[in-house]
């Protein structure tokens, strides 16, 4: 590996013309098919084999023409104080208002008129009028959403309260000024670090271009693979994070190859050969974590986790291949001026004990006290997961100054909290002996259910084998006491079943949020087990050690749940709510645990490998386990920091968005970032393995003559030196 990435890295730095030209070809014609593409059309949420699914798919059979998955806007109406919606001027309004709606565009298929179809409050002061249209909130244009912005506007004007919820005015998420704050805070980060502007340009403009190739690509192919906008916000979030990461760490280990006295050619293939094996095998543990979650078999998690894989493998081919490039172009400058004077007055480097000398020297003076301490103190932080309640986000989370919060609110005050998520029960009555009796028999049944408000009659399709019965639970759609009433009625469908051979199901938006979760959780633990396993073989291969990547796999489940506890606590318990603009307590998004294991397992064994591998290198080149402890900190921890909290910043800019599933997965991501690099790997990390000594280098012998020998310490490379070659000789050298 060390061997190849060697020959690489020598390459693109002579050929440093032809490989930054592939890179700008590419990123160029990624732009060009981002820009030429069609637009996306709806990107379609669907759970193969779940309940809520099958009757969707129903729905689609049984009532053709209905647009299931058409966008709706809810229109809500507020009477002035003192006055009712029924009040003649008030009821003209709103009738002006439907016809309007009607009219505002040829894709709207139906208007219900609130005084027609009864959706008055009982004190007649707020009511509402459904829209539908034909096509999905994606394939509507602007001039669609132009026209009925437009109505609303004019209603207003009226004297009445007018608020629009359901998504046919649903926005693209906005991340915000803390996005541009996060990069500048990373472009501050790696000046600092390497003391040079252009140093600390490289990584920066790399990752962009990496992330540019990847999101236009995505932009590129969402219409024919049905890709959805969070897709490309997640391979931007972790595209920019790991793309500046993986260059930090080779443009690092250029400078201080060159400080060792190499020339420029020599030290960058030395870098790709040592730095770039740790990229390698960190971006293959993040490529594993994000394609593995595609054994949860939900479409959409499925391609979101392969459209941000693609991100980072891109990340890992710019960090082997054009930096080295660029490298070529830089020359020296990418130290800093002192730096530059002392390798040109031929200095020795500084011998100065650094900061993570010094660290790395406390842990291994205290090494149960620190261990203790870092477990404890995760420990602590993931209490608050006891109480862990998961959910999809409905209007209720947005921001209360939306338009779509203020009609949620509207609603639940005038028809009460579970109006906003009605339960859509589907009777197919094809088997019954008379489908019309089973239907009556649902409909009684689901009456007498707990905790259901009220029950709309049902609505028959033409053939008179299939009804669809609305169901208005009591409580808030993303309480668990709604997801009570939902198993209920489902338990009631087998009764039904048996006695009249009428199939019940249960499905809409809140029902589907109910069996997204479910299906998570049960996905959770095989998951685990595969993206856990094949990393755990990965990190064998590469420290040629059993408990080490033991070790790697047990920090990394303390801090997600340290996570998981801190996203529990703001998102809701709403702890520092006001803090992250978090506006309304809720359920943790159900994809949360499931994305997060994915995600940060990916991302902390980057500083696992990245931090280690010195470790490792310094002992298989003859030092003590605990002198080799020391080294890999005087080399690793600085580097390892700056990209902790570049990859921070880079999370936590998202925290602005104004889509609640981009915030929180915006700080989910940025809070177990520091807690697994800070305190897992840089703590917890060194003291274990002060305690566990040459053991924690143990490896069976039949497990090490199975193993391949990938040499990522690059011990080849050392051994050509150690031999005298010249550098221009390296070539014949590592290839003999």
């Amino acid at each position: 590996m060390a061997t190849f990435l060697y020959k690489l890295g020598k390459l693109a730095f002579r050929r440093r013309h032809f490989v930054a030209l592939i890179w700008v070809a590419l990123l160029t014609l990624a732009g060009v098919g981002a820009a030429t593409a069609p637009t996306a059309a709806s990107s379609s949420f669907s759970i193969p084999g779940t309940e809520a699914q099958k009757a969707f798919d129903l729905l689609d059979q049984r009532f053709p023409g209905s647009a299931a998955d058409g966008a709706t806007a809810r229109v809500v109406f507020k009477a002035p104080a003192g006055e009712k919606l029924s009040d003649a001027a008030n009821k003209a309004d709103i009738q002006d208002t439907v016809s309007a709606i009607k009219s505002s565009s040829k894709q709207v298929a139906s208007v219900a008129d609130p005084f027609v179809a009864k959706t008055i409050s009982k004190d007649g002061t707020i009511g509402y009028t459904s829209a539908s249209y034909k096509v999905s909130s994606m394939e509507l244009t602007d001039d669609d959403r132009d026209a009925l912005q437009k109505v609303i506007d004019q209603a207003k004007e009226t004297g009445l309260t007018v608020e629009v919820g359901g998504d046919a005015l649903q926005a693209m998420p906005e991340t915000g000024a803390t996005e541009v704050i996060g990069i500048a805070v990373a472009a501050v980060v790696l000046v600092i670090t390497f003391g040079s502007l252009l140093a600390a340009g490289l990584p920066l403009l790399t990752a962009i271009i990496g992330v540019g190739i990847g999101v236009s690509s995505i932009t590129a192919l969402a219409n024919a693979l049905d890709l959805g906008t969070t897709t490309s916000t997640l391979a931007m979030m972790i595209g920019l994070a790991v793309g500046i990461d993986y260059a930090l760490f080779i443009v690092s280990r250029y400078r201080a190859e060159l400080a060792e006295g190499r020339e420029r050619e020599e030290a960058a293939g030395r870098a790709v050969g040592t730095a770039g094996s740790a990229v390698v095998f960190a971006g293959l543990t993040v490529v594993i974590a994000l394609v593995g979650l595609a054994v949860v078999n939900i479409p959409m998690l499925t391609k979101m986790g392969i459209a941000a894989a693609g991100t980072v493998a891109i990340a890992v081919l710019i960090a082997l291949t054009l930096i080295p490039a660029l490298l070529g172009y830089a020359g020296k400058r990418v130290h800093g001026r002192k730096a530059r004077k002392n390798l040109s007055a031929d200095k020795p480097a500084d011998a100065r004990p650094n900061m993570g000398t010094r660290w790395a020297r406390f842990v291994l003076r205290r090494p149960v006290a620190v261990l203790i301490a870092g477990i404890v103190g995760l420990g602590a932080m993931a209490v608050p997961v006891a109480s862990l309640e998961l959910g999809l986000p409905d209007d209720g989370v947005q921001p209360t100054d939306t338009t779509q919060r203020k009609a949620y609110d509207l609603l639940s005050d005038g028809f009460g909290p579970g109006f906003n998520g009605p339960l859509m029960t589907v009777v197919d009555a094809k088997g019954a002996d008379d489908p019309k009796a089973a239907v009556d028999r649902v409909v009684t049944a689901i009456k007498d259910t707990d905790g259901v408000a009220a029950v709309t009659p049902a609505t028959f399709n033409k053939a008179g084998d299939t009804a669809i019965v609305s169901v208005v639970s009591k409580y808030k759609p993303s309480s668990v006491e709604t997801e009570d009433v939902v198993h209920a009625i489902r338990d009631e469908g087998k009764d039904i079943k048996a006695d009249t051979g009428a199939e019940l199901s249960v499905t809409g938006s809140t029902a589907m949020n109910i069996d997204v979760s479910q299906k998570l959780n049960d996905a959770l633990v095989p998951y685990l087990a595969l993206v856990v396993g094949l990393a755990f073989l990965l990190l064998m291969v590469v420290f040629r050690s059993v408990l080490v990547p033991l070790k790697a796999a047990l920090g990394f489940l303390l801090s997600v749940l340290a996570a998981l506890g801190a996203v529990v606590a703001v998102f809701q318990w709403g702890w520092l709510g006001s803090v992250f603009g978090v506006d309304q307590t809720t359920p943790i998004m159900s994809m949360m645990p499931i994305f997060m294991v994915g995600v940060v397992f990916g991302l902390a064994m980057d500083y696992e490998v990245f931090l280690v591998t010195r470790m490792r290198e310094a002992y298989v080149h003859g030092e003590r386990p605990a002198q080799a402890i020391v080294t890999g900190f005087r080399h690793g921890a600085r580097v390892v920091t700056a990209a902790a909290i570049i990859m921070i910043a880079v999370f936590a800019g998202f925290i602005g968005s104004s889509e609640q599933m981009v915030k929180m997965i915006g700080f989910g991501l940025a809070i177990a970032v520091f807690f697994d690099a800070f305190v897992v790997r840089m703590t917890i990390v060194p003291a274990v393995l002060a305690l566990l000594g040459k053991k924690a280098w143990w490896l069976p012998k039949w497990l090490d003559r199975a193993l391949p020998n990938v040499d990522v310490e690059g011990e080849g490379l050392a051994k050509g030196a150690a031999a005298g070659e010249r550098p221009e000789e390296d070539r014949e050298l590592v290839s003999a």
